[in-house]
């Protein structure tokens, strides 16, 4: 790479260098560096009164209640390779010590503390818990299921 194609500060020639213009407004920073909330949490409630934590209002989905191949595929490397790192497991061995059968277990009972989240075209996304999903396991359909 020649010396010619970037200058000492950084950026390309051909590329603009990030400038406030004159005529824009810029944040005034705090001396202090503190930001103060707008409210105090707590303050104009009742001291003997006791909160109540509103769940979130959940909206029905969008995305499929069945897990793909690929977020299957997904979670059992992401998940053996934990356990094969000594995460704890969360089912019981039953003498198994490869990972990935580990996780498969773990899969089949449902106990694999992940979340999957789905991006939507809007740019909005949503999460499933991995417990939620139905899970298609292929080795069933090879052997011929139950």
């Amino acid at each position: 790479m020649a010396d010619e194609e970037y200058d000492m500060d950084g950026a390309y020639e051909d590329e603009p260098l990030d400038q406030v213009e004159d005529g824009s407004e810029q944040e005034e920073e705090d001396p202090n560096n503190e930001e103060l909330p707008d409210a105090i949490p707590g303050e104009g409630e009742g001291e003997g009164e006791e909160k109540t934590e509103e769940a979130p209002v959940e909206k029905p989905r969008k995305t499929s209640k069945y897990m793909t191949k690929y977020e299957r595929a997904r979670i059992l490397g992401t998940r053996a390779l934990q356990i094969s790192m000594n995460a704890p497991v969360m089912v019981d061995l039953e003498g198994e010590s490869d990972p990935l059968e580990i996780a498969m277990k773990e899969l089949r009972e449902r106990k694999i503390p992940f979340t999957i989240r789905r991006y939507l075209p809007d740019e909005s996304y949503e999460d499933w818990p991995v417990d939620e999903l139905i899970v298609e396991d292929s080795w069933k359909r090879q052997v011929g299921g139950d």
